[in-house]
């Protein structure tokens, strides 16, 4: 069957950087080896809307048989005129054995050089002047650093 292939494009919401606090260490799990990451802070930035990561969310990360990671992520973000949005994403980080050493003992490795793409979704209340997050989907593209996680997220259009 000939069915003509449906268009997909996205637009730049923004940027966000995470720090992290600590990493608390579950150990091996039957999901694989599980580890919790608090987050300490961070900043979003786009076109929209910017503000600050609040302390109060964390990764709650495992990393599975296999080693491909999988994400599990809860953040609560402050706009700069106020306002609180709940995001929470799942993703996938993929990379080679040799690529995990090198992000394990803080070096920086090119983003191009392993798969971190995350699923947002947002949750505020609907008359803020974010309440149009509550309606779309978006994706992102993650980089590890020494201290933290960047992404860039877009919007699905």
């Amino acid at each position: 069957m000939d069915i003509p292939r449906m268009g997909l494009s996205t637009e730049f919401l923004y940027r966000a950087h995470v720090e992290v606090d600590e990493f608390l260490q579950v150990g091996d799990t039957f999901r694989g080896r599980r580890t919790i990451v608090k987050v300490k802070t961070g900043w979003f930035e786009g076109p929209r809307l910017k503000g600050e990561i609040l302390p109060a969310g964390g990764d709650w990360f495992v990393i599975r048989p296999g080693g491909v990671a999988e994400a599990d992520v809860r953040d609560a973000y402050r706009t700069d005129d106020g306002h609180l949005i709940y995001v929470s994403y799942r993703g996938i980080i993929n990379a080679a054995p040799e690529v995990w050493a090198r992000l394990a003992r803080g070096e920086v490795v090119p983003y191009t050089e392993y798969y971190a793409r995350m699923q947002p979704m947002f949750e505020t209340a609907p008359d803020n002047p974010y309440g149009w997050l509550n309606n779309i989907l978006a994706v992102s593209v993650g980089k590890q650093g020494a201290s933290g996680i960047t992404y860039d997220v877009y919007q699905v259009l």
